[in-house]
Order: structure tokens, then sequence, then C-alpha cells
């Protein structure tokens, strides 16, 4: 919305304070500054505020706003005079507004730093976090125009707006005036007011998923009048899961005498359905969308599930019809999965949605699954089935204008019926805050991802989202960082899946190994070691081993307080005659099932796989799982994008973990380590919707052990097994957080540094921002307790020798010019220097090699003591935010890439970690023979910078190279360092939904 003339041209309208949110209850809503066109918004809104809530906000009965006071809430000048309104549908349901004041409670202009600020929310839409999300909105619009303090009178009934203040977690202080309680905020923003605004966040988004996935009913919008296309698929797909809640066919094509197709309610638009719609399934052509969603918003649905397709992925021109759909949907408080999405499903007993193309609801699970891509989605549902794993949700977000990957985790982190979190992704929209949710959710279950497009340096089409340009290494290093189970492909997704759902978290990397062939138990074995785990001696149960035998070693190894985890090998058993005999898999899978049963707190994994020609005894195991029960409910056909499953039918509700006819008893978890079990197969590798043969109704019957995951290769097994070791060891580090040593106070001069930029920014003409000099970079660094050795310039041969006179010997002698810089491999370094007439010889060489002084700018510095050379560095990178790395110097680092990273802030665990988890570490401590360096020095180092640019963000890269670390202490013989005006960060600030 534009500024009309009337407002100050000195202040133009602030189209940046602009932001949709999410408020409380899930739903969304636009905070906007008011302009003067807002006149009759505004006296609509105020008629519809009960007389109490005008009494609370004027102190005295106040029926309708004259125009004076009309004019005076809808100009402002947006500095002094600041008004927001929170609208949806174009209507006020909430307004705020500062007057800057005086030490005397007067009008006034800056500098006076304080505000009187007073809030008026519509009574139907008290109690949805309208106050709250407008208190962090105009907090951070005063911070911009100068003010840190507001001061509010409250009337001692008001309650809900006295918790709104004392719940923001600024700090405040109260005092009871006239009658009134008088408030008064600081403004800067503290640790307490950012968990509250990021508690608030959390529950508010994970609302909206939990909104979307749990619907009291669904309209699906473009339903065909005949079989087959999108928009019936679904419906019948909606119809065969056994939706508990109230369907609806909608088509604005239906005959006016259809009242029912496939056994639901036929209508031509939402306003014929006297009911509440929660949901609606949008499969209608694209040009056709802004209506259905228009009719959506109108009527009062919740969410939308857009399966159109038609937009980003066609171009530029797509891009802008999605932005619009977001703009549309969000101005109605709707939320949206897609455009160009696969659908969702909800396979909780009390919900059963299958809203979504998939012809086959999963059974019953603890996994939740998001996915960006509708053919990665039907991969990986197929997959899951065909592993026996049921799902608990599932998300298949399109082009994910909306609802993402983060709003996915906010959901996983308390829903209670999913136990890990599975996402394919293909961007990040914003990593910052996708690594402080991931972060948060491992803390409590896993979170296994697999992200696209890591090579290509764009984004897929359809994903209109801020383009990262650091490395997938760097985007890999800091997941890990975050506790994020970070795999390859969707095939490892699967295997970590699986043993993280159905196996308690190993408590270290010692592996026992047993099973019935040798060479596989080898394999297994090499595997372990290939992956860092620790092996025992594989146990050879022989060829001839029974069931019961490899129960009785299955059951000692869980008992021996010497291994961690058992991974299980087995080939089928093969006849006299060559043929293997029937019912192996069976057998040995309840003698597995019964080994574990005593509730053994280590995960256990079989390996089964084909050797030589025993491809049909393998088949012939897997064949023998209980039949899936079936029901005569129509399934839909599958539609063209390749489901391979078209003929089947819909499962029968059963007992057991996956596909249970009511809530689950949770499985018994072993403490921290624990991310929750699921129900145990009768057979291995098998669907588990089969009731198992000793299931009882009784509700005090103890929980079953968790299943036990079945792999048809080693490497597979061992790499998921693996995976589950570093993730809970990083469960037990992150139970004790890192932290920054105190001792850094007492030596950094924040205020010094900060005032050296300020200057240095203040003669910078170019926006982008300047390196600093040699120089420049030594005082910088210095208040920071960073010394860097001097160097001095040498622009001939006396001035090297009056250098080096002055520095005291020995010295060495290098070239700073660009293209020579830290390449003492093509001679442009001379160490060692000991007197004046080596230094003469040395810079005579040095010139004739590679080339006059002026075009090598040689400098001399004093020899630091014999140590590694390291590399240190800092960046910001405007998607992912501040990054520190670590590795050695040359060849390790530039050739091989053997750099590691973590986000600013690094707490002294981070540092530790990260000079330790570079695969050259063991240079630092003593490799071969050679003394080990001060790691110490190094970590002090690391925090050091750490600080420096968490402090200072107008700090953009620092290099310190090289760093040589000595057995005592390092020396920092170079610093590069940049200066520009940082780059807006999206972690920060008032919450806000992002618009790509």
């Amino acid at each position: 919305m534009e500024p009309t003339p009337e407002q100050s041209p000195h202040h133009a309208y602030p189209d940046h304070w602009e932001a949709d949110v999410v408020l409380r209850d899930g739903g969304t809503a636009r905070i906007r500054p008011i302009t003067t066109d807002d006149a009759e918004r505004l006296v609509s809104f105020y008629e519809q505020v009960s007389d109490e809530s005008k009494y609370y906000r004027f102190f005295a009965p106040y029926p309708r706003l004259s125009d004076r006071d009309v004019h005076r809430f809808t100009h402002h000048d947006y500095v002094d005079r600041v008004g927001l309104a929170v609208t949806i549908g174009g209507e006020f349901i909430g307004t705020v507004r500062y007057d800057r004041i005086d030490d005397t409670g007067r009008p006034a202009s800056a500098p006076a730093d304080e505000a009187e600020v007073a809030f008026l929310v519509q009574d139907a839409h008290q109690g949805r976090g309208v106050a709250s999300a407008l208190l962090e909105h105009i907090a951070a619009v005063a911070r911009e125009r100068g003010i840190r303090r507001f001061a509010a009178e409250v009337l001692p009934a008001n309650n809900k707006m006295i918790k709104v203040f004392r719940d923001g977690g600024y700090t405040q202080r109260r005092s009871f005036e006239d009658g009134s309680v008088h408030l008064t905020l600081d403004l800067e923003p503290t640790e307490k007011s950012l968990a509250v605004q990021r508690g608030r966040e959390q529950r508010a988004e994970a609302r909206s998923v939990q909104r979307l996935l749990a619907p009291g009913s669904v309209a699906v919008i473009g339903t065909g009048r005949t079989p087959g296309g999108v928009g019936r698929t679904v419906l019948r797909n909606l119809l065969a899961a056994g939706y508990t809640g109230r369907t609806y066919a909608v088509n604005r094509a239906f005959d006016e005498g259809l009242a029912t197709l496939d056994g639901v309610p036929a209508h031509r638009s939402l306003g014929e359905i006297d009911e509440q719609v929660d949901l609606a399934v949008i499969a209608v052509p694209a040009h056709r969308v802004p209506e259905a969603v228009a009719d959506c918003g109108e009527h009062g649905v919740q969410g939308l599930v857009v399966l159109s397709a038609g937009y980003a992925e066609r171009g530029a021109e797509g891009r802008e019809l999605q932005r619009e759909l977001v703009r549309q949907a969000r101005s109605y408080g709707m939320r949206i999965i897609g455009p160009n999405a696969f659908g969702i499903i909800n396979t909780a007993e009390t919900v059963r949605l299958n809203a979504s193309l998939a012809p086959e609801s999963p059974a019953r699970g603890r996994i939740g699954l998001f996915t960006q891509s509708g053919a990665i989605g039907i991969a990986l549902l197929s997959g899951l089935h065909r592993r026996g794993a049921g799902l608990s949700s599932f998300i298949s977000a399109g082009n994910r204008a909306d609802v993402s990957g983060n709003d996915f985790l906010q959901y996983s982190f308390e829903d209670p019926d999913t136990d890990v979190a599975l996402l394919y992704l293909e961007s990040l929209g914003n990593p910052r805050k996708f690594t402080r949710l991931a972060r948060r959710t491992a803390a409590v279950k896993p979170v296994v991802v697999v992200k696209g497009a890591r090579h290509s340096g764009t984004n897929p089409p359809g994903h209109a989202v801020p383009v990262s340009r650091i490395p997938d290494t760097t985007v890999s290093a800091l997941m890990r960082q975050a506790g994020v189970i970070r795999v390859d492909t969707v095939t490892e997704m699967v295997d970590a899946g699986l043993l993280l759902a159905g196996q308690p978290l190993p408590a270290g990397p010692r592996v026992a190994i047993l099973g019935n062939s040798e060479s596989l138990g080898l394999l297994t074995y090499d595997a372990c070691l290939a992956e860092g785990l620790r092996p025992r001696p594989p146990i050879d149960l022989t060829t001839a081993a029974s069931p019961q035998d490899f129960r009785d070693a299955l059951a000692e190894a869980l008992a021996d307080g010497t291994c961690d985890a058992v991974i299980v090998t087995a080939i089928p058993w093969v006849g006299e005659n060559g043929e293997a005999e029937t019912g192996d898999g069976q057998v040995l899978a309840e003698a597995l099932t019964k080994a574990v049963a005593g509730g053994s707190a280590k995960p256990v994994a079989v390996v089964h796989v084909e050797i030589g020609g025993l491809a049909e005894a393998l088949a012939a195991a897997s064949s023998t799982a209980a039949p899936r029960p079936r029901t005569t409910a129509p399934r839909a056909a599958s539609p063209e994008a390749g489901a391979d499953r078209a003929a089947t039918t819909a499962p029968e509700a059963t007992k057991g973990r996956a596909g249970t006819t009511a809530p689950a008893t949770p499985a018994a978890r072993t403490g921290p380590t624990a991310p929750g079990t699921a129900t145990a197969t009768p057979a291995l590798g098998t669907p588990a919707s089969g009731t198992p043969a000793d299931a009882t109704d009784d509700p005090e019957t103890p929980p079953r052990p968790g299943r036990i995951p079945a792999y048809p290769a080693a490497e597979r097994a061992v790499r998921a097994l693996a995976e589950a070791v570093k993730y809970a060891q990083w469960r037990r580090q992150a139970a004790v957080p890192g932290k920054i040593p105190e001792f850094l106070d007492d030596t950094i001069d924040e205020a010094g540094a900060a005032a050296l930029i300020d200057a240095q920014l203040a003669t910078a003409p170019d926006p982008r921002g300047r390196p600093l000099t040699h120089d420049e970079a030594r005082d910088l660094l210095g208040h920071y307790g960073i010394d860097v050795r001097p160097t001095l310039p040498a622009p001939d041969p006396e001035a090297a020798v009056a250098a080096a006179a002055r520095l005291g010997y020995p010295v060495a002698l290098k070239t700073t010019a660009p293209h020579l810089r830290h390449r003492a491999d093509l001679g442009g370094v001379r160490l060692d220097i000991a007197d004046e007439e080596a230094l003469r010889r040395a810079y005579g060489e040095l010139t004739d090699l590679l080339g006059k002084p002026a075009e090598l700018l040689p400098v001399v510095q004093a020899m630091a003591p014999r140590g590694v050379d390291t590399v240190v560095r800092a960046s910001i990178d405007a998607a992912a935010g501040a990054i520190l790395s670590f590795g050695l110097a040359g060849a390790p680092s530039e050739l091989l890439g053997d750099t590691a990273h973590r986000l600013v802030p690094a707490t002294d665990r981070d540092a530790a970690e990260l000079i330790r988890s570079i695969r050259a570490a063991p240079v630092l401590f003593g490799w071969r023979g050679s003394a080990p360096v001060d790691t110490g020095a190094l970590e002090e180092l690391l925090l050091r910078l750490s600080r420096l640019v968490d402090d200072h963000p107008e700090v953009v890269s620092v290099a310190l190279e090289p760093v040589v670390v000595a057995p005592q202490g390092l020396t920092v013989l170079g610093a590069s360092v940049r200066l520009a005006p940082p780059p807006a960060r999206s972690d920060i600030g008032p919450r806000r939904l992002p618009n790509y």
C-alpha cells in the first residue's frame, strides 16, 4: 500500500515493515503500517470492538471515533508517530500505535528515546496472539527509529493486556499511579525475549501444520465428473483411507441435480456447504486457482493443498503467479502446501487422512516424512512400504511456496506420534532458521536429511528462494553441528530411518557381528572399520546353525557389556538336495525377535544378502510373512506419475504399532538416548500390517520390542548404524551444551573495535565495503586479543636490511603480491635468514626469479617458532550466516578440501571439535612421533575470532594465514579483513513468514 501525498515526503511508506505472521491458532494475518487510506477500515474495525475493550483502551466510555480521532490515527510520519494494523481479508482485526514523548510525557522528536504505546484488538480475535505479534513488530519499528523504551498505562482490570507486556520477555518496571498500572519496557532484546518469541513461533507454526494434517472436514475442489483425473483420484484416496472427517466434492461444472459423488455430498461451490470446511484440496487448472482460493477464503477455510501445476516451475511469469497465490491465501489467513504438490497424509487413527495422489495410504508408524518432490515422495512411500515401515505423517510440498521443511520441523518437534523426521530438501529458504530448528528437534528425536541440487549452485525450478553460495561440504558440516543426520541418497534415508525408528540408540561404537556365513561376517567387519566403528571379530555360527542357535547367540551378545550394537548376518539354510528350506525367513525372524524381547537397550540390525544362487531361497523367506488384510473399499487408479501398485486394495486397520485401530501405547524408552521404538514384525523386511500372533487387546500388555530392520547389503546396514552412533554421541554432548569462556571478556575491547569499524566504513565510498590494510587489520584484531606478527615493507635491499635490524634476526623475506601470496612452493618465501649478508643474497635471488620489487611487494617479518601451519577463516554468507572454518595451510585445505566448519557463535566444544574433525588432525597431536602442538591456544584463537564476527557483523570476512601452532603458543603471521555494511538477517527481529 503506497502513501498518499499528505504524508511526509521525508519519510516514505516503510514497506519493509509489512509482514505475514502465523497467529497462535495456526492461522495467518498481515501486519502493515496504517495509512490515510485506512480511514473507513479503522471506523469499521472500531465499530466491531466491544464497549469493554473500548473502555480499557481510552479509560472512559468511547462509543465511536470522531473525525479528529480518525485523522490522528491514520496520519503518521513513520518516525515519531507510527501505527500498525493486523489485517485478515483486508480488514483490521487489531491495531497498535506509538507516539514519541519526552521526559514529561509530552510529544517529542529525536533524540527523545521513549514512546507511549497502546493496543486495541477486536474481541472476536482476542486470544489468538494478535497483541503479542504486534508488540514484537512495533518494538522492532521503534528500535529502528531510535526509541529505546515504551511506556504504557493499563487499567488494573485489563489483565489480558498486562499479561501481554509481562510475557514479552523485555526488561520492565511497574508502578501504580492515579488508578492505573504504569509499565515501562526496555526494548533491547534479551535472551528471555528472544526465547519467548521463538517459543511462540514454534507453537504457532506447529499448530498451522497440525490444522492442515488433522482437519475436521475436507473439500476436494476440481473433482471430476467421470472417473480419473487428479481431483477424483484424491477424493477416492480419501475415502479408501477411511478418513474420519466430513468429505465434500466441489466442481462448478456439476449438474444442478447432482447430490452425491462416490457417496459424498457434491456441490458447485463452497457457498453451498452449510458446515465449516477446514481443508481444501485444489485440483483445477492454474488460471482457475485464484477463483477457488477466493471462494475458500470467503467461507472460512483454514488451509489449502494446491495440486495444480503451472507456477514457478514454468519460469518468471509462473513465479509471479505463485507469489500472488501466496499473497491471496495469506490475506484470508490460510496457509498453503504447494503449488504443484503431491499431497498430504496423516495415519493417526483419529484422522486417517490421505489427501494425496498416493494410491495407497501407508501403515501407521513413527516416521514423519517431508519431501519437496512428488517423484521422490512416491519413491520414498514405496520404499518404506516395501520395507514394512509405517508413517505418522507425510507432506509433499511441491514448490513449497509457503509451508516448508522448517514448518515441518516445528510440527515434528512436538508431535507425540513422530519419533523420526525424514526430509528430502532441494532448497533451504532460511538456512539459519533451519539449523536452529534442526538442533532443537534433534535434541529429542532424529532428523535425517537428503539434500538435492547440491552442486548446481542454483535452486531447482519452482523454488523461488535465496541461493546460498557456500559449498555443499560446508552445508553438510553445519548440518552435522546441528545434529542433523545428513545422508546422500533416499535409499540411505530409508535405511537410517528404519533403524532409528525401530531401535534404541547405541551407547558407543563397539559392534558384535554374528551369523551363519563367515564371508558375510567379514564383509560386515570391513564395512564397520570403513565407517569408523569398532567391530569385534565376527562370530561364525556356521551354515549348520539353527534359528535357536541364532537366538542364543544374539541373546548372549545383547547381554555382553563389551559391545554396544549387534549386526546379525544370515544366509538361507540350504538342504542336502541344494534347495532352500521353506519357512526359514519366518522362523529366523521369530527367533531373533524373541531374543530381543527382553528389552535390551542395544540396537540390532540384520543383513541378509543373496550369495551364489540363493535368490529363490531369499524370495521364499520374504514371502512367508502373514498376508496383508484387504477390504472391498474402492481404490483409485494410480496417477501417471508412476506409483507401481495401482491395483492394490486398502489395508484393513489392524492391531500393533503399524495400522492400529486405537492409539498405540508409546514404546518404552531407554533414557535420553532412545528415540523410540516400533512394533516387531513377524518376518524380516516385510510389511507389518498383519496382526502379530501374540497381540492382545489388553491395555496392560507391555510394549513389544522394536522392529528389527533388515538390509540386503552389509554396507547399508553398517552405514545406518554408523549414523546412529554419531547421532547418539551428538545427543550425549548436546545434553551438556558448550560455553564461551569468561576469560575472553577481560581481554576484549568491543567498544574500541566498534569505533574503529565505524571510522573505516565512514571513509569507504563503496557500499560493498573495503579491505583493511595490514596495519588496520592488526589494530582491529588486537582489540580481540589476536596478535598478528608485524611485517615491514622492503621495496629495496636497503629497506629490507633496515627492517631486519628493527625486528631482529632471524627473519623471513616474502612476497605479498596477490598471485604469490602464501605460495612458498613458487619460491616467494625465504625463511631463517640469519644475517644481513644472507638477507641481501635472498633479496637478489627473489627479484631475479620472480620479478621487480614493485611487482612482488616484498616484506620482512621476524621468524616465528616452528610448528604446524594452519589457516583460520571466518566469513558471512547472506543465507547461512557467519561461518568459522579451520584447516591445515596449503595442500590439505586448498587441494584436498580438508576444512572443517562451524556456525558462529562457536562454543568451547565447537572449537575443540573444529580442530579435531579434519582428516589431517593427527598432525596436530603428535603424528609419527612429532611433538603435539598447543591446541588449547588454537581453540582460544578460534573463540576470539568467533566473538569478533558475532559482535560486529560488519566484519564480513577474516583470513588468518598462516597461523603457526607450536608446542607452546601460536603465531599469526598474516591477516586479511574485509568490512562492509552487514547483510540483512532473516533469523532475528519479529516473527514473519518468508516472502519469496
